[in-house]
């Protein structure tokens, strides 16, 4: 099974260092050229995605199409801004009019719920929440920001998609995760078996490839160390930026 993880291209929110969070900013014009350079990139590889879970906010659900333009001779069964208003927190699956790839928006995929700093640079908010600004700049340790999540819950729907993915899923699946930065190293960290997550540094459109034995998975012999079974592809591939 083949796991393909996608950070979104360059939003507006992302062109003016804004913390988007659960905003919905549209790609900007350099967003939807490192989109097209990817897709054209994947479809060069022979890449034939069998599923795709996407993020539903807006800079995630106009990269996956982009991407799935390319690969489709369909459009998507519905309009990218009908996603985006759903409050679901459950899975919604669409396919396409070939019934080729199977298109599912996932809030599980969101970005960090950052509460009361959603939309703001961090000039804006020193200005508008200077103490706080102070005491997240002096320590490393973490402080809850009002109304953000925590990074257990973060974990905890990392932990939710990945067991999804492979409870839905099988060896011989192509599967595309278009999603967000800070969520993504808590994905992969739950891929991985870590038990903390990591600061990986993932640019706009950035791939990261997992192939993994899906029938072995749940499996406790040694097999967990085989490492034919469990393999990392590509980390932060950003080569089809430069074509």
């Amino acid at each position: 099974m083949k796991l393909l993880f996608i950070r979104h291209a360059q939003s507006t929110g992302n062109q003016e260092k804004r913390m988007q969070g659960h905003g919905d900013y549209a790609l900007s014009r350099e967003g939807k050229q490192q989109a097209e350079k990817l897709a054209r990139s994947l479809l060069a590889e022979g890449w034939h995605p069998s599923h795709v879970y996407s993020s539903p906010l807006k800079r995630t659900a106009q990269t996956t199409q982009i991407l799935l333009d390319h690969f489709q001779t369909a459009p998507l069964p519905a309009a990218v801004s009908d996603l985006i208003d759903s409050a679901e927190t459950t899975i919604d699956t669409t396919e396409n009019a070939s019934g080729s790839i199977t298109v599912a928006y996932t809030d599980t995929l969101k970005e960090f719920q950052n509460g009361i700093f959603q939309g703001l640079t961090w000039a804006e908010a020193i200005h508008r929440y200077p103490d706080l600004c102070r005491e997240l700049e002096a320590s490393p340790d973490w402080i809850q920001i009002p109304g953000a999540e925590t990074p257990q819950d973060a974990r905890n729907r990392a932990n939710q998609f990945i067991q999804t993915v492979f409870s839905r899923h099988q060896n011989g699946d192509q599967i595309w995760i278009v999603t967000h930065s800070w969520i993504l190293q808590h994905l992969i960290a739950e891929l991985m078996g870590c038990d903390r997550s990591w600061r990986l540094r993932a640019n706009n459109t950035a791939i990261f490839e997992f192939w993994v034995d899906q029938s072995r998975w749940h499996r406790s012999d040694q097999n967990r160390f085989n490492t034919d079974l469990w393999q990392v592809r590509r980390f932060n591939d950003c080569r089809h930026l430069k074509n």
